[in-house]
């Protein structure tokens, strides 16, 4: 939810600025923007890959140029499940770090008002204390299996630090957990825990399969976000905060993927047997965020259950790859 203590004023402040949202026509982008519409800004400006990689100096340089920003959002990231981690680390690590170098000194050279960073919850160390603490962040190493996407994503966070101290720019640093919700990535080589089990499940009761196999042995747990829920946060912190110390997004609930899959099973309507493949990672053993910090400084907690959150997900999956039985 959105903040409620002057929560109307503070994001009013957003109105007539000139927002770039970069990743803002991707899965939490979209929402993220669509929120942002309603405060009527004077421009939101969403750079897309083919025209500007971020990656580049020079093109951070251009896109820049082009939009002219008050506030920057930045949301684009290279991304993926475990598998995709496993296979491309070099990839990961460049590609997150370029962009945020780019992004970040681009903003310090315009002076723009605020940067607002959007992290991973790959950040925290593999064996973090349970809940999750901003000041853990430095702890331990990450879980190896996504440990460069996550190291990337926090050095920004420290870069983003060093500018306000050095050069006084406004910057936020936000860590979301895990988040799903419709129109997610479904690709099985790149997506997630919960959009590749719910495409796993809807399409083994269409073909009549009674057997699911799913990655790991399902004792590890989850926190999961409703997309919704993190661009309400996303949008509060951009117009109430001015300050980078990391904040959790996050539901402070977590979940064991053998659970999970059950549920999900049961929404998708899946009534035969799960098996697990222990040969498969797990990733890190536990994830559960501690949302205080959320909650003090921004006046946010999330909305979505878990449960309600998984049926709109489904829907929106079965409806878009069968429409025709909608």
């Amino acid at each position: 939810m959105l903040p409620h203590e002057n929560g109307k004023t503070r994001l009013s402040e957003l109105a007539n600025k000139r927002i770039c949202v970069t990743g803002g026509a991707g899965f939490l982008g979209r929402v993220v923007c669509s929120r942002l519409r309603k405060l009527s800004p004077a421009d939101l400006f969403v750079p897309r890959s083919r025209e500007f990689d971020l990656t580049d100096a020079a093109a951070a340089a251009r896109m820049f140029d082009q939009a002219r920003p008050d506030i920057v959002i930045h949301l684009a990231a290279d991304v993926g499940g475990i598998g995709a981690n496993q296979r491309q680390p070099g990839r990961f690590i460049h590609a997150n770090l370029a962009m945020g170098l780019n992004m970040i000194e681009q903003a310090r050279l315009r002076s723009v008002e605020k940067f607002v960073l959007v992290g991973t919850v790959c950040a925290y160390p593999k064996h973090c204390a349970v809940p999750f603490r901003e000041d853990d962040l430095w702890a331990g190493y990450p879980e190896e299996t996504n440990a460069p996407y996550g190291v990337a994503k926090r050095a920004l966070g420290v870069m983003l630090s060093a500018y306000k101290a050095q050069y006084a720019l406004n910057g936020v640093y936000l860590i979301p957990v895990n988040l799903y919700g419709p129109e997610d990535n479904f690709n099985p080589e790149t997506s997630h825990v919960i959009p590749a089990l719910i495409r796993k499940f809807c399409e083994a009761v269409d073909a009549g399969i009674d057997t699911v196999t799913c990655w790991g042995g399902g004792t590890v747990s989850r926190e999961f976000l409703y997309v919704d829920d993190a661009a309400d946060g996303i949008v509060a912190a951009t117009a109430c905060h001015n300050d980078p110390q990391p904040i959790n997004l996050g539901t402070g609930r977590e979940i064991t993927i053998a659970d999970l899959a059950n549920r999900i099973a049961q929404v998708c309507g899946f009534h035969g047997r799960i098996e697990w493949d222990r040969t498969r990672p797990d990733g890190q053993p536990r994830r559960r965020l501690d949302t205080t910090r959320a909650a003090t400084l921004l006046n946010w907690r999330a909305k979505i259950g878990i449960d309600e959150g998984l049926q709109r997900t489904v829907d929106s999956w079965r409806q878009r790859e069968r429409p025709e039985r909608g």
